[in-house]
């Protein structure tokens, strides 16, 4: 059985984007606040996916 992750990581953020590691921590520091979620809680792919506007299956076979 293959278990995907359902979070996304800076690292995974900066390889998509293309963008610094910095940059991608502050996105997802963003996106948290924009769906007013608590700082120890995790972003999914999904929501990743909705607030960026790139398709999900594009995200996932990146974060693979």
């Amino acid at each position: 059985m293959v278990m995907n992750r359902l979070c996304i990581y800076p690292k995974d953020v900066s390889i998509i984007t293309g963008k610094g590691l910095r940059w991608s921590q502050r996105l997802l520091r963003n996106i948290k606040f924009a769906l007013n979620k608590s700082e120890h809680q995790y972003v999914t792919i999904s929501e990743f996916a909705d607030y960026m506007g790139i398709e999900l299956h594009l995200i996932v076979a990146v974060c693979k």
